[in-house]
């Protein structure tokens, strides 16, 4: 009898957990690829051709590099060669 109150009592401490986690990723942002706005090797990954992942970028702004932003706020940042973009952009 004693077993299945502590089997009983886990179950629920174990549901407890399964069901807190939802919430705790709601409340992280969505996020979204902005191109162009990182500086020079703070890229977060895939920069085109000659680089191969984060840190790999070359030039500031670069154009194929991309960095993980709150989504909706891309193309609302503002850098020296122009806004932020969804797409790869020539720069």
């Amino acid at each position: 009898m004693q077993n299945r109150s502590i089997a009983a009592l886990a179950g629920l401490a174990l549901a407890g957990v399964v069901a807190a986690q939802p919430a705790g990723a709601a409340d992280k942002p969505q996020m979204e690829k902005c191109y162009g706005v990182s500086k020079a090797g703070h890229n977060d990954c895939a920069a085109g051709p000659g680089t191969s992942c984060a840190g790999t970028s070359v030039r500031d702004y670069q154009g194929d590099a991309w960095k993980l932003v709150k989504k909706g706020s891309c193309t609302s940042i503002k850098t020296p060669k122009g806004t932020g973009s969804l797409t790869p952009v020539k720069r």
